[in-house]
């Protein structure tokens, strides 16, 4: 019986210190919970780290939460945490949105902050809204470029002023997004322009026109102003365009005149074998006058008399034909002599 009593009370002992020093770990956050009007309970320390969660970061931020007039149970804060979510950030946004008497829960904030996107940075931006430059220079051109219906290129430059819509941050469109669409409506107010010298008398016609279609559906923010900070004069794009039709009409034009001046030598060409054919069947139809002339006199139907007389005529011919060739007076390079 000594012997059971005698283990009895180690075993008592050792519980009693197991205990005390488990008190004694989470004394102070409990202590300054307490103090703080967020009181946490032992056993709830004791399940947070069972269940690996950081009880400090727990503690602190219900202390924050309550100081500021929130109230929030550890058991929330415990779930956010073990979604892996950053339960800092996500009450100090709440007590910012609190102090701006911004409509914002614990359920959105959570939502928002598991969805990847800065909570605190989404609050303080609907606070104080903040200015994105259009186009983004950190990512290409430096200004956005259209031609007025005059054939004049326009470069502008434009800020726009926008505030987070907190109720639009999840799943709504990014800054990316609204660059894009800011961008989009200065191409298209400056192509529906007559001429470019009425965009450079009113500029603010394309903030008032760019505004008016509601760039912001779909974002995660709200547009409050859109001001165009720089719009100069570029090319004359008209101009460049119709050159370059006229380059292609003439090439086309030169293209057309070289098929028809090959169809024309070909068509030389075919004239002139055309001529030889004809020259060939005139030799060979006078290649059979000798045979015709020898035929008429075994037939007794030619004299000599008569083929005599006809190669006189022949020879006065070509005597003729010999003068006429002679140079005239006129030709003569030394008509003196």
């Amino acid at each position: 019986m000594g012997n059971i009593q005698g283990l009895l009370i180690l075993l008592a002992i050792v519980v009693l210190f197991i205990i005390v020093a488990v008190v004694a770990s989470f004394f102070r956050l409990w202590l300054r919970a307490l103090l703080s009007g967020a009181s946490v309970s032992m056993m709830s320390l004791i399940g947070m780290r069972l269940r690996n969660v950081n009880a400090r970061i727990i503690v602190d931020s219900r202390i924050i939460a309550v100081k500021a007039g929130l109230n929030i149970s550890t058991n929330e804060l415990e779930t956010h945490y073990l979604a892996n979510g950053n339960v800092v950030k996500v009450v100090q946004a709440l007590v910012a949105a609190n102090k701006a008497n911004i409509d914002l829960t614990f359920k959105q904030a959570t939502a928002i902050d598991l969805a990847g996107r800065d909570i605190q940075a989404a609050v303080q931006t609907s606070v104080n809204p903040k200015v994105i430059d259009c186009p983004d220079p950190a990512r290409g051109p430096t200004t956005v470029a259209a031609v007025a219906m005059d054939g004049i290129q326009l470069k502008a430059k434009a800020r726009v002023t926008v505030r987070t819509n907190i109720d639009r941050l999840v799943g709504g469109a990014t800054e990316e997004t609204v660059i894009a669409r800011v961008g989009e409506g200065i191409v298209t107010t400056i192509g529906s322009a007559e001429s470019h010298k009425k965009v450079l008398e009113n500029p603010d016609t394309i903030s008032r026109t760019v505004l008016a279609r509601g760039l912001d559906a779909g974002t995660a923010f709200e547009i409050l102003s859109i001001d165009i900070a720089d719009i100069d004069v570029g090319d004359n794009i008209g101009a460049q365009l119709q050159i370059r039709q006229a380059e292609a009409d003439k090439q086309i034009a030169q293209a057309r005149a070289e098929e028809r001046r090959a169809m024309a030598f070909a068509r030389e060409q075919e004239m002139r074998a055309l001529v030889q054919e004809m020259r060939a069947r005139v030799v060979e139809a006078e290649a059979e006058v000798p045979k015709a002339m020898a035929e008429a006199f075994r037939q007794g139907n030619l004299g000599i008399m008569d083929y005599y007389k006809m190669k006189n005529v022949v020879a006065d011919t070509d005597m003729r034909t010999a003068i006429s060739k002679i140079d005239s007076p006129k030709d003569d390079p030394n008509p003196a002599k």
